[in-house]
């Protein structure tokens, strides 16, 4: 299943946008955003949003009975598996949803499962700092280039993300 991209330069949130694509009949597809304004981890905790980092948000309607945690997991590894084609450290993940090289952060996953029309849908957010990491007190941060030295193209990592998604959606939805 394709799924359309949504291209955005400026929204408070990329997941909210997928709520009400949702909302307007529409079943599945694939926000992005240049930059949020209120971009949101889990517990409604900030997301800090820079220019030039990928932010994104894959949505679909689900008719399996999936767990929350096993689907997070699954999401953190196939992340984990398309970033250790640019980064040569050791990616752990931290549970349940941070991606991290060398104990500090490069990307978050946020999922919401939201009821719509008596029909399941996901709405998996994805950060990755690529090029600018905040600042966050307590919890260091990484960025792509910090850690290649090397400008990585956010079209490539995205191109990546929507072809593994799209091949996860046929499982999904059936």
């Amino acid at each position: 299943m394709k799924l359309k991209k949504f291209h955005y330069k400026n929204v408070n949130s990329t997941n909210d946008v997928a709520i009400r694509k949702i909302k307007k009949g529409i079943k599945n597809g694939i926000v992005v955003s240049e930059r949020q304004k209120k971009g949101r981890g889990r517990y409604g905790k900030k997301w800090i949003s820079y220019k030039g980092n990928l932010l994104l948000s894959i949505f679909f309607e689900i008719k399996k009975n999936l767990s929350i945690r096993e689907f997070t997991k699954n999401n953190c590894l196939s992340l984990k598996k398309i970033m250790s084609k640019y980064v040569k450290q050791k990616i752990t993940i931290k549970l349940p949803n941070d991606l991290l090289v060398e104990g500090k952060k490069l990307s978050g996953i946020l999922q919401e499962k939201i009821y719509y029309n008596d029909k399941k849908f996901i709405i998996i957010g994805i950060g990755i700092n690529i090029i600018r990491n905040p600042f966050i007190k307590n919890y260091p941060t990484t960025n792509l280039f910090e850690l290649t030295g090397k400008k990585i193209s956010k079209s490539n990592i995205f191109i990546k993300i929507k072809k593994n998604y799209e091949k996860k959606i046929k499982y999904l939805c059936t």
